[in-house]
């Protein structure tokens, strides 16, 4: 599970793959890696993204209408919300433009238990401006 004392060793993670960040996603709870990392608790029925950077601190973005599962968030973390389409978009971009990173995405479906993002959200997420996404399956595996 993500937490203040578990990220310095992800980061370090990040950084041997030589990623920028990982980026979490979920919708309504469809994604149990994301929910295991992250450890919200409560029904989630919007869209939720965390970027975890290979250094700083992790930046959360949920839905406006939604702040409960949010409650155990680490205050020092940044955390935003959307509450229109423009705005989730502007905010993805704000955290992935220009990086590569890591996603529950596994290439042909190879690994389906990992293949959890949606390909519609893949493709916001590389219209956003990402660079690269790559599996998080070694990340996975190690946290």
């Amino acid at each position: 599970m993500l937490t203040p004392d578990s990220l310095p060793a992800l980061q370090q993670a990040l950084a041997a793959a030589d990623l920028d960040g990982w980026l979490l996603f979920d919708f309504q709870q469809t994604n149990p890696i994301a929910m295991g990392m992250l450890g919200l608790e409560g029904f989630i029925s919007r869209r939720i993204f965390v970027w975890i950077p290979r250094s700083g601190v992790p930046h959360a973005l949920g839905h406006a209408i939604e702040p409960g599962p949010w409650h155990s968030w680490p205050k020092a973390w940044g955390k935003s919300t959307y509450s229109s389409w423009r705005t989730l978009e502007s905010s993805v971009s704000e955290m992935v433009k220009g990086k590569r990173i890591a996603m529950e995405y596994s290439a042909g479906d190879a690994v389906p238990y990992l293949d959890r993002v949606p390909a519609g959200v893949l493709e916001m997420v590389r219209a956003a401006g990402a660079t690269s996404i790559t599996s998080s399956g070694e990340l996975v595996t190690r946290f």
